[in-house]
């Protein structure tokens, strides 16, 4: 059986972790530290505070920025649930808009769905592909919308705005128009989960930056601290000599990252560009030279002049399909042993979306693309005998 996505595990990445259990910092301490200073050195933004998930950055940043009832989060129906759901908890209305032909979120509906109300929007980076953010970017900033803006916190008064945070979730190593995501709007987060480029196992980070006169390392120190029960000083800085005592300042969370999970981080970010990206950007060539020749199968773009993916996953679309025969063709694919997957399933399908009011019929353009999609398998140990075997299988499946 090809396996879907196993993660990347070799002797490096074991002897890190095994160094990190010995050294007696299995918690936040110094590797973590260390990991989020190499992560804004690479991406280019001010600061980086690791976590546990992507998800708790997401959550962490609305709650920051003061969103709550009667505030409207813009998000796209294309996408996976934990970028709606952190709305949910805050209190706040998801407002989805639909997708455009790069399953990435449509600027025009972004505009349209507009409101006095909206507070941030969430571009998601599909498969690794930066959003269109040099128009989203403008797009908050025009007159028109900004005196649409209403601010309820010091935080919104400040930016005097909508804020932009991007779920990079699958869009680390991403460029566009030269700048890595991370850096291409006012936050960003990382998810580190175990399916992506680079795993911690489980993790996340936020990446600030926020215009002036915003101080991106004070906001670093303040989501630090909510991220530890509002506490004021972390393990690390509690085990210096006399520095022991310390102060609750809110009722926070809890999800720090480990020092355990951030030295996988710690291997993997170092042989990033040179090694995995490299990698995964072969097999996305390989499975586009191989299936290009047949005119059923719409290959996704991962690169052009302007903008490169992180080469995440091959999200192939079968020209004509319906949901059914889509459903049809995986069921084949499976029974000749190769795993494949749908990313994603449009949140407003899903029952709990649909229980709030949402309707697919609202969003054309995300349900074709979900309805024709088959992602195919793309890790750092699957080789070209392995991407031909895929492919073949899918041959197969699509023409039975």
């Amino acid at each position: 059986m090809i396996p879907f996505s196993p993660p990347r595990m070799d002797q490096r990445i074991v002897d890190e972790v095994v160094d990190t259990l010995w050294s007696g910092w299995i918690t936040t301490g110094p590797k973590t530290k260390r990991f989020e200073k190499m992560l804004s050195d690479y991406g280019g933004q001010k600061s980086t505070l690791c976590l546990n998930s992507a998800t708790a950055g997401l959550e962490l940043v609305l709650h920051w920025y003061g969103v709550g009832p009667g505030d409207e989060v813009i998000v796209p129906a294309y996408t996976y649930n934990a970028t709606a759901n952190v709305v949910v908890h805050c209190g706040a209305k998801v407002v989805f808009v639909d997708s455009g032909e790069d399953f990435n979120i449509n600027v025009d509906a972004i505009e349209k769905a507009i409101t006095s109300n909206t507070k941030v929007i969430i571009p998601v980076d599909i498969a690794g592909w930066p959003c269109d953010y040099d128009a989203i970017n403008a797009l908050v900033r025009r007159d028109d919308i900004r005196s649409q803006f209403i601010a309820k916190t010091k935080e919104q008064e400040q930016l005097g705005r909508i804020l932009v945070m991007s779920d990079a979730a699958h869009s680390i190593g991403g460029v566009y128009k030269g700048k890595k995501a991370g850096s291409l709007t006012d936050i960003t987060v990382y998810s580190f989960h175990a399916v992506k480029n680079l795993t911690t196992a489980e993790g996340g980070a936020i990446c600030f930056n926020m215009p002036e006169p915003f101080d991106n390392l004070q906001i670093y120190q303040r989501l630090n601290i909510k991220s530890l029960h509002g506490q004021t000083k972390d393990a690390l800085a509690k085990n210096q000599i006399g520095n022991w005592r310390y102060d609750i300042v809110e009722a926070g969370y809890k999800c720090n990252m480990t020092d355990i999970q951030a030295s996988m981080g710690l291997v993997e970010i170092q042989r990033y560009n040179e090694d995995m990206l490299v990698k995964r950007k072969h097999i996305l060539d390989r499975y586009a030279s191989a299936l290009s020749k047949y005119p059923w199968a719409q290959i996704p773009v991962y690169e052009t002049t302007e903008r490169q993916s992180s080469y995440h996953i091959f999200l192939l679309r079968i020209v004509g399909a319906t949901e059914s025969q889509r459903d049809s063709i995986i069921q084949e694919i499976f029974m000749q042993e190769v795993a494949v997957n749908v990313h994603f399933v449009p949140l407003p399908m899903m029952t709990f979306y649909k229980g709030l009011g949402y309707r697919i019929d609202d969003y054309p353009v995300a349900y074709d693309n979900f309805s024709r999609e088959i992602t195919l398998p793309v890790y750092y140990d699957l080789t070209d005998a392995m991407v031909d075997e895929v492919v073949r299988a899918v041959v197969r499946a699509v023409e039975k």
